[in-house]
């Protein structure tokens, strides 16, 4: 009796010790696949962006300041290419848990790139593509490259500092040009926030007039709720339950033929791929209950 508790207590583990894991590679790897399918298809949008505000040859551009509609969240609003850091990747607007998930996000509130003023970008740092892990190779100098619809902007950069998560102010408003990147410090870790610097180089452009009757939201409170995207916040819990509970019965059932058929083996060989799929969903939704914070 003490042998098969003792038996069944150290496979318990075992098995435990196997899915924690393959979650933590899920988090690390598994997360990417997630990422690359989003910039894929914000590449793409962001293309079609790009070709329906192109002037045709010939033509005179018009200079009738466009009407002002905000970038819904989500969207893909430009692409920032950072050699010394590995980045190149199209930002979304917005900073939630779900937005930093597709790659970089801009800060609703602050100017998009290449406008006057302190543009904000938010980015991971090891999960989900990890599109900021090597944000701490920056220098002084080093050039940062931004396109937006409104055209190619060049930054370079003038400095970086780790503050708290608590830092809003870096956030704020400011008188000269610059572009401000934000991404947890150190990497695998919350416990700070890494801050790059960069100053625009090139003539900004004017941004278009905002809607009549729209209210934004203090610096300060956007600055919080921007910095707040990277910790995350919980989702539904049904979804990671009810795959949790797949999971468990795809591998009871895998474990049950296995007694049945002679060949027990066979029963694993057919299972453990069904089992590992199912698995993956399982960890997407579970990563939904965590802070996305890394």
């Amino acid at each position: 009796m003490i042998r098969r508790v003792v038996r069944g207590t150290g496979k318990t583990l075992i098995a435990s010790g196997v899915l924690i894991l393959l979650f933590v590679a899920y988090q690390l790897w598994g997360t990417g696949l997630h990422e690359a399918r989003s910039q894929d298809a914000l590449k793409e949008k962001f293309a079609a962006q790009a070709v329906t505000t192109t002037v045709p040859p010939g033509q005179t551009p018009d200079t009738t300041p466009p009407t002002t509609v905000p970038p819904l969240i989500g969207d893909a609003i430009a692409h920032i290419v950072i050699p010394k850091a590995n980045v190149d990747k199209i930002v979304v607007e917005g900073v939630g848990v779900e937005d930093l998930k597709k790659g970089p996000g801009h800060y609703p509130g602050t100017p998009l790139p290449g406008e006057p003023g302190n543009a904000a970008i938010a980015g991971h740092r090891t999960t989900y593509g990890a599109p900021f892990y090597d944000l701490s190779n920056l220098e002084a100098g080093d050039p940062i490259t931004v396109t937006t619809k409104a055209g190619e902007f060049r930054y370079e950069v003038v400095e970086s500092q780790v503050v708290s998560p608590e830092a809003v102010e870096v956030l704020n408003p400011s008188d000269d040009n610059r572009l401000t990147l934000t991404t947890c410090n150190p990497r695998y870790s919350a416990a700070e926030r890494l801050i790059v610097r960069a100053k625009l180089v090139t003539a900004p452009v004017t941004p278009p007039p905002p809607p009549e009757g729209s209210v934004q939201a203090p610096p300060t409170q956007l600055a919080a709720d921007g910095l707040a995207g990277l910790s995350g916040k919980g989702a539904a819990r049904a979804p990671a339950i009810g795959w949790g509970l797949l999971c468990a019965a795809v591998w009871l059932a895998t474990w049950w033929l296995s007694r049945l058929w002679d060949r027990g083996w066979m029963a694993y060989l057919v299972g453990t791929p069904i089992f590992l799929g199912v698995l993956f969903v399982f960890f997407e939704n579970f990563a939904r209950l965590l802070p996305s914070n890394i």
